[in-house]
């Protein structure tokens, strides 16, 4: 009766006499089973496997993983015999090419004030950057005088390097920043040009050439009064089509079309979309702002 007086005062007291024993090691033990472990010297074990054991195991994942990479080269060897590095094997199915500007610094606000030159100069900049590869003298030493108005085929093997046609700056006129290198900047007349995305094999207008127009996105028609078009009548030329591809077209520059805003609202956000026309263009998707026409804003200050 008296032991079981005790259990019921003290319900805790088996529980803490187990944990006493449990804790009765101290840490000499404790470091002596933990070198057991690591190697024991009577059964000559390390980790708990003798050396035989350790060979066996290491010589299965030695195979296993062997086995893997190669199976995983074989697979990417097949895989590359497929792909050709010329022409892609598989293309977007949306094929009519998108188009970018220049000058593109931080986004599509080209913004200046005429009287501050630290406010346009970055375009200016730009611009000149953009237009080295079309100096009349690269493009007479790199590339070939081609026949206007029709595409430029060229057979033989794919690999075989490609002629690309010259495209010089100067026949962008008053927007080639020969005449004036500012671009029309330092007027309040910016220049902006407008270049396709190029896409292997294809032959923009189904031979008739891709033409440009420009108009107020959103507003007042008559903020956007006068726009000039170089060349000029702001066509992309067949000749400049098809692309090879870069490893082939080396020395391809994209034909370019200068829009210059002679005549733009000042002092106000002025939206223009730009788009290509052209039999197979699509420029009204209005998922994809990019495809076939570009949205920029000119705020041009005095």
């Amino acid at each position: 009766e008296n032991k079981h007086e005790e259990k019921v005062q003290d319900p805790n007291r088996e529980e803490n006499e187990t944990k006493a024993e449990m804790g009765s090691k101290s840490w000499a033990d404790l470091a002596g089973e933990m070198k057991m472990f690591l190697w024991n010297p009577e059964e000559r074990t390390c980790l708990g496997r003798t050396a035989k054991s350790w060979g066996l195991i290491l010589l299965f994942y030695f195979v296993f993983y062997t086995c893997l990479a190669g199976m995983f080269a074989f697979c990417m060897y097949m895989m590359l015999l497929t792909l050709s590095p010329y022409t892609p094997t598989y293309r977007d199915r949306v094929s009519p090419p998108g188009v970018m500007i220049r000058p593109y610094l931080n986004g599509f606000t080209i913004a200046f004030n005429v009287s501050q030159p630290s406010t346009w100069q970055p375009y200016v900049d730009n611009m000149h950057h953009f237009l080295a590869a079309y100096d009349d003298k690269v493009q007479e030493e790199k590339n070939i005088k081609c026949i206007s108005g029709r595409y430029f085929i060229q057979g033989g093997n794919e690999s075989e390097e490609k002629k690309a046609c010259q495209f010089k700056r100067s026949v962008l006129q008053k927007c080639s920043g020969i005449e004036d290198p500012t671009f029309g900047y330092s007027k309040g007349q910016p220049c902006i040009l407008l270049e396709m995305n190029r896409i292997i094999g294809y032959r923009p207008g189904a031979g008739v050439p891709v033409s440009v127009d420009c108009k107020v996105q959103k507003g007042n028609e008559s903020d956007l009064r006068s726009v000039d078009f170089y060349p000029g009548n702001g066509t992309f030329d067949l000749m400049y089509y098809p692309y090879y591809g870069k490893f082939t077209h080396v020395n391809y520059t994209s034909p370019l079309v200068a829009m210059h805003f002679t005549d733009v609202r000042r002092n106000y956000l002025v939206p223009i979309q730009c788009s290509l026309n052209g039999k197979g263009i699509i420029n009204d998707l209005n998922s994809d702002r990019f495809l076939g026409r570009i949205i920029f804003t000119l705020n041009i200050g005095k």
